[in-house]
């Protein structure tokens, strides 16, 4: 088993979006990359702790890639816009990586390079940052399985269904059939 750390604004879209791909096993909404021990949602959303928003996903990498992952992750957000993903603005929405190793660093550095040349984001330059992981702090309870929760909610239709049905179209192998 290994670890993934990934920021790519709202932690409910990333978390939608893997959520029930083979290979992942688990998959925990929550905090890294700020100053503040133990925040809170209230707190992360101010801007003011340095943390992003973020999914911890425990993976096998038997099954799925670290490399794969990482690049689900850039073509699902929107990785060219800095600080913001759709109408969600502020640090706490960056697109970021946190690597738990120097293997981790490599990948991150060689898939951003690769989705880079592959223009997949056109000549936009991507911004996503990667960093070191110093600690993540898991989410409140309410953030967990968020969307699978409250499916019909308008933040559910109007940006996280989208993007789970782009992720079902696009790495369909990744997911059983429905």
């Amino acid at each position: 088993m290994e670890t993934a750390i990934l920021g790519g604004g709202c932690f409910w879209c990333l978390e939608a979006i893997y959520r029930g791909m083979k290979g992942i096993l688990s998959i925990a909404p929550g905090y890294a990359g700020g100053n503040v021990q133990h925040p809170t949602y209230q707190q992360v959303c101010t801007g003011q702790t340095g943390h992003a928003e973020v999914i911890r996903l425990e993976f096998d990498p038997t099954i799925i890639s670290y490399a794969e992952i990482l690049r689900i992750f850039f073509i699902m957000h929107d990785p060219t816009t800095l600080n913001r993903q759709g109408n969600d603005r502020g640090t706490q929405y960056r697109s970021v990586i946190f690597y738990e190793n120097e293997q981790q660093k490599q990948i991150a550095e060689q898939t951003k390079q690769a989705i880079t040349q592959q223009k997949i984001w056109g000549d936009q330059p991507l911004v996503t940052e990667i960093q070191p992981l110093t600690t993540f702090w898991a989410a409140e309870e309410a953030h967990f399985d968020y969307y699978a929760r409250n499916p019909m909610a308008g933040y559910c239709q109007a940006v996280i269904s989208p993007k789970v049905a782009k992720a079902r179209k696009e790495f369909a192998r990744y997911f059983s059939p429905t």
